[in-house]
């Protein structure tokens, strides 16, 4: 009786077809030439190079894709970092009439969160929705080829669609405009807690803060919800447009493979391979009318992302846009090498054009070795005086010099790096002392870091500090008294070594003996150096060689103390009796 293995007479020669059917059971393989079987060695041997090549191939594709994926991940990151690189760069360069109107957080909401949207931006925007564009387009195709009448289907059903697109997509960006912007607000409001915790705490405002979040944070709940309400009515109205022409389609193709009608293009586009309509024909149309369905609803999840996507990079790019006031000049001049005046010529200046002038006519000069006081009540433009001198902001009118120079034909970075400034807030950081008086300036020396403090009058307190100048300050110098962090200010700015100082209030929170002393050493440090003071302190004001007196955006008189109190019903006179009448007298 004859053996038969899967159909071929065991001891019979096989033919190539044959072998192709037995090449999965191990006792048959076929070398490829009739009558001729594969050996177990060379049975084993094409085994092994299957598996070589199928592990190799496994290998590649996993090494490919996670190439693939790490290569995509860091190119986002580094475009995402780049991003947020420039648009810190541009914010530092804009001139302070920016910073004064926006809020903080707002501009950390747009560098940070705004900024990561390009990250999604290719993927979102390009190459999902092209890919769905192209499945789309394939599948209407098809389906066309079944049916035009089907096609037609399809056709009508875009009409109501893009109606849809065309009145919910200006909504879906207002909202997200209006979601970005109350998440910086809310981003806003936590910077503003952090930063005056003390003086939250103190008052006893916490619940009025709460509740001052809660707004905000209700604020950006509510712009997201109406945000996300838009986009899934678009999902919504596109789902029930598109079952309707699904069920509309599916009646058609039902009749026509009922009544075993002929295809379109069946019996000449092999795109179709059907010549009549039957069960084949009908599970072929419909397969492709849910893929219709299908990517027609990825590309509205796709829209209604790629619009928020839109708004985030508007705002990011909105930084980089912006153009600053005070713009570098292409080829400046030298800064001069001796510093002997500095001069304000018919200067006058606003911060916004439809706002009262803050500076009008200012006409002031000053010689090195002099020390010169900007005196006046508060909002009289006395920071904004020295504000120009530093050029952050440009006077609209009048020029600002030094010696016979325009400072806007000089480098902004050599001009800034000539003018060191302390000011009343003092900024300190959560560092050593050392490193904080150094501030900019890693590579001054212990001598010179000490020799700074010296004149400031800090030395002494610093080295009674258990780890003297390597002494770690908590944030913003809580661990230092007010005075003693206006005293590091000012060592701060005196190791600059500048031909230019300007103080702002530097003795406010200075007792009289220290205020003595720290003028004294100023005055002779100061001897081949123009130095300004900001200030309203009397004590302050009589160690200066001049002063100038500003009111209502304007100098009223310029002179010594001495001179100045000499002028009957003079200006300066009236300030001065007005702060001693009132410091003698505080109940009224």
């Amino acid at each position: 009786m004859d053996l038969f293995n899967n159909g071929v007479l065991v001891g019979e020669p096989i033919t190539n077809f044959q072998a192709r059917l037995l090449f999965l059971d191990s006792s048959y393989i076929s070398t490829g030439v009739e009558g001729e079987l594969l050996t177990e060695m060379q049975r084993k041997t094409l085994r092994n190079h299957c598996l070589v090549w199928a592990g190799l191939l496994a290998i590649f594709s996993l090494a490919l894709y996670a190439g693939g994926f790490w290569y995509m991940t860091w190119i986002y990151a580094r475009i995402n970092q780049t991003l947020r690189i420039v648009m810190m760069e541009r914010a530092e360069h804009l001139s302070l009439k920016y910073h004064n109107d926006a809020r903080t957080g707002d501009a950390m909401y747009r560098i940070y969160q705004d900024s990561a949207t390009i990250t999604n931006v290719f993927l979102v925007l390009v190459l999902s929705p092209t890919r769905a564009v192209l499945w789309l387009l394939f599948a209407i195709v098809v389906i066309t080829g079944f049916n035009p009448l089907l096609g037609l289907v399809c056709l009508l059903t875009s009409i109501p669609i893009v109606y849809l697109f065309y009145i919910l997509t200006p909504a879906i960006r207002r909202w997200s405009r209006r979601a970005r912007r109350t998440n910086s607000d809310l981003t806003s409001r936590v910077q503003e807690v952090f930063t005056g915790i003390k003086i939250i705490k103190s008052s006893r405002a916490e619940k009025q803060v709460l509740d001052r979040f809660i707004s905000d944070s209700k604020n950006a709940l509510d712009a997201a919800f109406h945000l996300r309400l838009r986009i899934a009515a678009l999902q919504v109205g596109v789902t029930v447009a598109l079952m309707m022409a699904t069920l509309v389609m599916q009646y058609f193709m039902a009749n026509w493979t009922i009544t075993e009608q002929a295809t379109y293009l069946g019996g000449t586009v092999a795109i179709v391979g059907f010549v009549i309509w039957n069960l084949g024909a009908y599970q072929a149309a419909s397969a492709q009318s849910n893929n219709i369905l299908r990517n027609l609803r990825d590309l509205v999840d796709y829209w209604g992302v790629g619009q928020d996507l839109i708004i985030g990079l508007k705002r990011a790019f909105f930084l980089l846009d912006l153009e600053p006031e005070v713009k570098e000049i292409v080829e400046p001049a030298a800064f001069p090498a001796i510093v002997q005046k500095i001069a304000w010529h018919e200067v006058n200046f606003s911060y916004n054009a439809s706002l009262q002038r803050i500076l009008k006519n200012i006409n002031l000069v000053s010689e090195v070795g002099t020390i010169t006081a900007i005196v006046g009540s508060t909002g009289t433009g006395k920071s904004t005086l020295m504000s120009l001198l530093l050029r952050l902001y440009d006077p609209d009118k009048g020029v600002v010099m030094i010696n016979d120079t325009d400072i806007s034909q000089l480098s902004i970075t050599e001009l800034r790096k000539n003018v060191a400034i302390a000011l009343q807030k003092n900024i300190l950081f959560t560092r050593t002392i050392a490193e904080n008086i150094a501030f900019g300036f890693p590579e001054k020396t212990r001598e010179e870091i000490t020799a700074a403090a010296r004149v400031a009058c800090a030395h002494d307190f610093i080295i009674e500090m258990d780890r003297g100048y390597d002494t770690e300050l908590g944030e913003r110098g809580s661990k230092l008294s007010s005075g003693q962090r206006q005293r590091l200010s000012i060592a701060r700015a005196i190791l600059r070594g500048t031909p230019i100082l300007i103080l702002d209030e530097p003795t406010a929170s200075l007792d009289a003996v220290t205020e003595h002393e720290v003028l004294s050493n100023l005055r002779d440090w100061g001897k081949n150096r123009v130095v300004f003071l900001v200030t309203h302190r009397l004590s302050t004001i009589r160690t200066a060689d001049q002063i100038a007196f500003m009111e209502n955006g304007t100098i009223r008189e310029l002179g010594s103390h001495k001179e100045l109190m000499n002028r009957e019903n003079g200006h300066y006179r009236g300030f001065v009796e007005t702060e001693i009448d009132g410091a003698s007298n505080p109940a009224n």
